[in-house]
């Protein structure tokens, strides 16, 4: 098994075997620190975390499905601390190495098993996405990725985060590993073919740079080719007001879920950890909060109504390449700002998005598709198909 110089595994050669064959056979995975498997304590990212719980008494329903289904699993993936970050450093371990890029951020907070996936650790690898820890580290690492269906995947045996918006994605470097990932894990259901495409205007203007534009641009005239790709805004909301709408219930719901354990055992966090659950901390469930509520029920309804089952929107992932890491700390936050105005399109929305690799000059770059309510499947046969036909 090849050495993790990636600073990946907070447990590597957990070496747990399949329990029986299947679709994923001789495969192998890892798993993001806030998954329960039986016998490991998980530290959440902090190890104030890890001393003040127990170990898992049985493995989390996904981790078990995987193992039913003939995966190995190869170990414990790092995490930004409670999975409330998008910037894959954490105070606690070394950092976590982005092997496209090593002086830029592998993207969080599913870091360790985006940098395990695309450095060849793992033939794939399963995290949470909330507000982007799947997407966004899949982007910059160069890999697929997918945050499914809100809800359509229990998270039973997950550590919550944000429970209107937590959900478990996974990520592999092939396209037809995301979808066999998906066999396993998705229910069962209907499934159409698409037959419109639109290009979302509002996410295409927030891109970092003209190059990266250029490169999309042509990714999709390639990807596309012999279909029609109409031009589109969002419907009902903008993404101002989504991305804030996303901040609110965040917020109250984080500090909901981890407010009296931090009360009570004063972790020590990192900077911005700390400062994000402290302005949790201050949310209340108001008329500020049941606005947002009321909002997200809305556009979640009006994206349903938009997309159908035959129907795909198109946008980039991030803002752009991974940030390096000797950014200042005001552009970093302004990256943050701006992936988060198009990671909570999905998010809000409750839909699937899957992203795709691009590579712009050396630099992984990420495209992405949102599809229709519990069109997961057909999502991934589309893009698994999509880069077989684009392969030949």
């Amino acid at each position: 098994m090849e050495q993790d110089r990636f600073g990946a595994f907070i447990e590597d050669e957990m070496n747990i075997e399949p329990v029986s064959k299947g679709l994923l056979d001789h495969m192998n995975f890892a798993v993001k620190d806030a998954f329960a498997v039986k016998g490991h304590v998980n530290s959440a990212g902090n190890p104030d975390w890890q001393r003040t719980h127990s170990a898992a008494q049985k493995h989390a329903w996904a981790v078990d499905q995987l193992l039913k289904n003939g995966a190995f699993l190869r170990g414990m993936t790092v995490t930004d601390e409670l999975m409330y970050s998008l910037k894959g450093d954490n105070i606690h371990f070394p950092p976590t190495i982005n092997p496209h890029l090593p002086e830029s951020f592998s993207g969080g907070s599913s870091s360790g098993s985006a940098v395990a996936a695309a450095a060849g650790l793992a033939d794939f690898a399963i995290g949470t996405d909330t507000g982007g820890s799947v997407r966004i580290p899949s982007s910059y690492c160069g890999l697929f990725g997918i945050r499914p269906t809100h809800g359509v995947i229990t998270l039973d045996g997950v550590i919550p985060l944000a429970p209107s918006f937590d959900t478990v994605g996974w990520m592999a470097r092939k396209a037809d590993v995301l979808a066999k990932v998906g066999e396993c894990l998705l229910p069962a259901q209907e499934e159409s073919s698409y037959r419109n495409f639109y290009l979302l205007e509002d996410a295409w203007e927030l891109i970092s740079s003209e190059t990266v534009k250029a490169t999309l641009n042509h990714s999709v005239s390639k990807l596309f080719s012999g279909r029609t790709v109409q031009h589109c805004h969002l419907p009902f909301s903008s993404l101002s007001e989504l991305v804030e709408t996303f901040r609110i219930i965040q917020g109250v719901e984080a500090w909901q879920a981890h407010g009296r354990w931090i009360e009570e055992n004063h972790p020590q966090f990192g900077k911005d950890i700390a400062g994000r659950f402290d302005a949790a901390s201050k949310m209340k469930r108001d008329e500020v909060f049941e606005r947002a509520v009321q909002i997200k029920k809305q556009f979640r309804q009006e994206m349903r109504n938009l997309l159908g089952s035959d129907s795909l929107l198109i946008l980039p992932t991030t803002y752009g390449p991974a940030p390096e890491r000797n950014a200042s700390f005001e552009e970093s936050e302004k990256v943050r700002a701006q992936t988060m105005k198009l990671t909570c399109i999905a998010g809000v929305s409750g839909l699937p998005q899957v992203t795709i690799p691009i590579m712009d000059h050396g630099r992984p770059i990420g495209l992405s598709l949102i599809s229709g309510d519990s069109t997961d499947k057909q999502l991934l046969a589309f893009v698994e198909e999509l880069f077989k036909n684009n392969a030949e």
